[in-house]
């Protein structure tokens, strides 16, 4: 193997670079990314730059000693046997991964301006995204953001602490509704309490002076927010041999597509997991960090097998909400509660932990991800005791 190209320059793309350099990998490399910015982080952009407390999140990287070639601002256009066509122009290659992210869902069936229409109806998923939506937040201003999920929870946050007026638009009867179970889900909602969140109330028309509802309702606004979550960045891949599923790149185990040579990591990536025994799409941190090592290696001819417990955290309402593990896979649920305010609630297959969720109790969490590691056999009415650790639940 002499070229290796990797399209996508975020957290996931970078990783892969420096593991390949680490790896051994001597060749030419290329990173090609998209936007002109060089790779940085995307946690921050919902959190810290929107409060003010970073002004961006970029990745430290020795690009001398990495040698890598750096296109940025450079768009993958199509995908071939050996070559990387984009708008500059086509690129060899012998191994090529696919780090391409994810890209904000638009609304279904229209909801004018909700595209790149009006400087005031926004999504957020790149820097930019996050430095104009900085901009609206001033005090008083009347922010309107449809859908809500972990972006929504976020962005309401820092938006009510800068003084704004938050009213926040979801279908479905409880937040995190394409996340979560209905009953977490409401539970989470009590944690809402600073902004209007309005549930069972579906959007009709996205404009810059507001949001119209099914029903005729109007709710007025200065700058919208759809966030509504975010599709795999793979329509370019269409007639390429790249097989997907859904939106995903579908790879097995190994993280190889169905192009020869070809592998995919991070947000745009659906694996084979023996674990639960079903695809996965995980578009958080963690999975963007940790796959890219399992890539290089099997694209220098390893055979490493990619079966994490996914993880992922939120920072919302001065409360550290944690995610691990894969709930569908679960049968029922135990609820545990902190004298504190704080609580957790675990998912079972039988007797053994599929998933966990927790508020404010960090220490739960990281001992239930060891033992869905472990596969251990746990006991169900010590996981409801929040005196019994969780690690000694077995």
């Amino acid at each position: 193997m002499q070229r290796v190209v990797v399209v996508g320059a975020g957290l996931a793309g970078l990783q892969t670079v420096v593991a390949l350099r680490s790896a051994g990998f001597a060749g030419r490399l290329s990173l090609v990314g998209a936007e002109d910015r060089a790779p940085y982080d995307l946690p921050p952009l919902s959190k810290a730059m929107l409060s003010g407390a970073a002004e961006n999140s970029s990745l430290e990287a020795d690009w001398a000693a990495l040698d890598v070639d750096l296109r940025l601002g450079e768009r993958a256009l199509r995908l071939a046997d050996g070559t990387l066509q984009t708008d500059r122009g086509t690129l060899a290659w012998d191994g090529l991964v696919l780090a391409v992210g994810a890209e904000p869902a638009r609304l279904p069936g229209g909801g004018r301006g909700a595209g790149a229409g009006s400087r005031a109806v926004l999504t957020l998923r790149t820097h930019d995204d996050a430095v104009r939506l900085r901009s609206h937040l001033l005090p008083g201003a009347r922010l309107v953001i449809v859908g809500a999920g972990w972006i929504a929870a976020e962005v309401a946050t820092a938006a009510v602490a800068a003084g704004v007026e938050v009213t926040v638009l979801e279908a479905a009867r409880a937040p995190f509704a394409a996340a979560l179970p209905e009953d977490v889900g409401a539970r989470l909602a009590l944690l809402w309490s600073a902004i209007d969140l309005r549930l069972n109330s579906t959007v009709a028309i996205v404009e810059s002076t507001g949001v119209s509802l099914v029903g005729g309702e109007r709710v007025a606004a200065d700058v919208v927010l759809i966030a509504v979550g975010a599709r795999p960045a793979t329509a370019w891949l269409a007639g390429s041999g790249v097989a997907l599923a859904g939106r995903a790149v579908a790879v097995d185990s190994h993280l190889r597509s169905t192009m020869p040579g070809v592998l995919a990591v991070g947000d745009c990536a659906g694996w084979e997991s023996a674990r639960y025994g079903t695809r996965l799409l995980v578009e958080h941190w963690d999975n963007a960090l940790h796959a890219p090592s399992v890539a290089a290696a099997n694209l220098l001819g390893g055979t490493v097998v990619y079966d994490p417990v996914p993880y992922f955290w939120s920072e919302q309402w001065a409360r550290m909400v944690q995610y691990a593990g894969h709930h569908p896979a679960g049968d029922r649920l135990v609820w545990r509660d902190g004298a504190d305010g704080s609580w957790a609630v675990f998912w079972l297959a039988v007797d053994r932990l599929v998933a966990a969720l927790t508020v404010d109790r960090p220490r739960d969490l990281v001992q239930a991800r060891r033992l869905m590691a472990s596969g251990a056999s746990v006991d169900a009415t010590l996981l409801v005791d929040q005196g019994v650790p969780v690690k000694a639940c077995i």
